[in-house]
């Protein structure tokens, strides 16, 4: 994914945008958030049985599901294989590079991040593995009304569960996203190609840098800041061994 250089007006005092997700990106994450939106509802209905009386036609709603989950699906593969390939394995490395620094931040300790933070890391991890989970879950519940031999009493309890924890996770995000102050700003990312940063090289609200284009990048500038501080101590002088010191007036060593 090509960075574009950070764009800033005349005066210097007008926050700092910067492209920090391709096309590709944008694509992929509104293709999964608008798929899991309808996944969301029409299982709802399906699960609740108040909505279920209330919204009526339960085959309908019950195709409307599966078939959004296999259109979901689809749509995914299209955009891997079609879209910036590459970028997207370089955002994949940078999202499962997860170290120490990941960890302390997770602990309110400030560290220095890379384009994503430890928090957006660990957010993709998640949906990647609910996102799997749903859908063998789904396949096996969808298959079992077919064939009795793949009708599994812990498949519903893993599909619901997942359920529950989605919603949860979905409510922090959209909470971070459109109302907490110090990182609603970053949605600008997500939606008009480029997101604010309060300077060069600063960080933003959800704590990545807004110039970074690696987590690397930190960590080498730190090792050759250390690297050079080393270089600027003054170097201490060994003593010379007794043998090879001068004498003086009284024939002493020095």
């Amino acid at each position: 994914m090509a960075i574009e250089p950070v764009l800033v007006r005349a005066g210097g005092t007008e926050p700092l945008y910067i492209r920090r997700f391709s096309r590709t990106e944008r694509t992929l994450h509104w293709v999964h958030a608008s798929a899991f939106m309808v996944l969301l509802g029409s299982g709802l209905v399906l699960y609740v049985p108040r909505l279920s009386e209330a919204v009526g036609r339960r085959p309908l709603v019950k195709d409307i599901h599966f078939d959004t989950g296999l259109a979901w699906m689809l749509a995914i593969a299209l955009i891997v294989v079609l879209g910036d390939r590459r970028g997207l394995r370089r955002t994949l490395r940078e999202l499962d590079s997860f170290d120490r620094d990941d960890r302390l931040w997770l602990r309110r300790i400030p560290r220095p991040q890379g384009r994503f933070n430890g928090g957006q890391k660990l957010n993709a991890a998640l949906t990647a593995s609910f996102a799997l989970l749903f859908a063998v879950s789904g396949l096996l519940l969808w298959y079992g009304e077919r064939d009795n031999r793949f009708r599994f009493a812990s498949t519903i309890l893993l599909h619901d569960g997942l359920m529950f924890i989605s919603i949860a996770v979905v409510l922090g995000h959209l909470y971070l996203a459109l109302i907490y102050p110090s990182t609603r700003h970053a949605l600008r990312g997500m939606t008009t190609v480029r997101c604010g940063a309060t300077g060069p090289g600063s960080t933003t609200g959800s704590g990545s840098r807004a110039g970074s284009r690696r987590v690397s990048d930190n960590r080498r500038d730190d090792h050759r800041s250390r690297r050079r501080r080393r270089a600027d101590r003054p170097r201490r002088r060994r003593p010379l061994p007794a043998r090879g010191r001068a004498r003086d007036a009284r024939g002493r060593r020095r």
